[in-house]
């Protein structure tokens, strides 16, 4: 009876293997105050080129939080862009003052989405590596989260979120 004095973690166990699906091994997620940090992941790129980073940020706390910046040791600088409407031609434009994060909110950092846009490799994106990239939040502080390298046309399984359009 030892679990009825701690049902969450019950819970929690069972909530651990609910993700067990095809190509769970390389799910990887990490947390920066009330931010839960899902699946960041890259596709193979150049050196010197431009890389992208997309991953899926929800907010589990009360509170608002803003993803405002990101670092890597690997680029010249990374950018937050998202992809804006102009007539009938999609613009990729760097995100003012960052992204919010709203309580209970999630965010997709989707290819034709939202991405970290990484600007002058220094070494290319080799499929199968782990690159660290720092996200700066304006409340939960700084996190160093690993993008996992797939293969240059990757998009994710079920990719319905923002996969569609070009």
């Amino acid at each position: 009876m030892a679990l009825s004095r701690r049902p969450l973690l019950g819970m929690l166990a069972g909530a651990a293997l609910l993700p067990l699906l095809p190509r769970a091994a390389a799910a990887h997620g990490y947390t920066v105050g009330d931010i839960a940090i899902g699946h960041p992941w890259s596709r193979a790129a150049p050196p010197r080129g431009t890389g992208a980073g997309f991953m899926t940020l929800k907010n589990t706390g009360s509170t608002p939080d803003r993803l405002v910046a990101a670092r890597a040791a690997i680029v010249r600088a990374v950018e937050i862009h998202s992809h804006v409407r102009d007539g009938d031609v999609m613009r990729m434009r760097e995100v003012e003052g960052g992204v919010e994060i709203a309580p209970g909110a999630e965010i997709a950092f989707t290819p034709g989405s939202y991405h970290l846009m990484l600007i002058g490799l220094k070494e290319a994106l080799v499929q199968g590596q782990r690159v660290p990239v720092t996200l700066v939040f304006a409340r939960g502080g700084e996190v160093t989260v690993e993008l996992a390298v797939e293969a240059a046309g990757y998009r994710p399984a079920g990719g319905a979120a923002g996969g569609h359009h070009h």
